[in-house]
């Protein structure tokens, strides 16, 4: 009987801790869609910088749930997407599948880190190079996932078409967004690498 409320307690509780990271992973978001940097040729917003972030720290499974909440409470009409919209119509719209696009990426980002968080028994320079390499790859992946979804979208929504919508929707944004990864794989290995001196693996 005390095994079973041993475990019962154990459940409840890494229930309660993953449900907290994921409602710190929609906080994220939705304070990322209120930011942006002056940048060239367009200014940086920052939810694609905290997608990658939210894959990398939380992993695939808990990262798609952070980011899935998030649509869900836009779709509900919370003003949470960029410039304080909300509602089922800012998804149907030409710029929805960005956001859309957020849930692959936050998966490839969270299964790059995954396997780049695994501890091996002789860490070494080619180690950190090998997950440093994992990590940029699933960085540069889940970055071109929200375009994948994101420019084909706004090319047929918008009726601009496939030519057009990659000029206007992706070719200003490749120099920041490849700015931004650089500094997501920098931030998940380090906070990674920190973790993993006081507990065997954060993913």
């Amino acid at each position: 009987m005390k095994a079973y409320l041993l475990r019962a307690h154990v459940v409840r509780s890494a229930t309660a801790q993953r449900a907290v990271l994921v409602l710190a992973g929609v906080g994220i978001l939705v304070a990322s869609a209120w930011l942006s940097v002056p940048f060239y040729p367009v200014p940086l917003t920052m939810q694609t910088l905290a997608v990658l972030l939210i894959g990398g720290t939380l992993g695939p499974v808990l990262g798609v749930s952070s980011v899935v909440g998030y649509l869900a409470l836009g779709a509900m009409g919370a003003p949470v997407f960029h410039g304080g919209l909300g509602g089922v119509v800012v998804l149907a719209g030409p710029t929805g599948g960005y956001l859309l696009g957020f849930i692959p990426a936050a998966f490839v980002m969270g299964w790059a880190a995954r396997l780049a968080g695994r501890r091996t028994a002789t860490p070494s320079l080619r180690v950190a190079a090998r997950r440093m390499a994992l990590l940029a790859a699933g960085a540069i992946i889940a970055s071109a996932a929200i375009y994948a979804v994101g420019v084909p979208w706004l090319g047929l929504a918008s009726g601009l078409g496939i030519e057009r919508a990659l000029t206007v929707g992706f070719v200003p944004f490749l120099l920041g967004d490849l700015l931004k990864a650089a500094v997501a794989v920098g931030a998940v290995y380090r906070g990674s690498k920190a973790v993993s001196q006081r507990r065997p693996s954060l993913f």
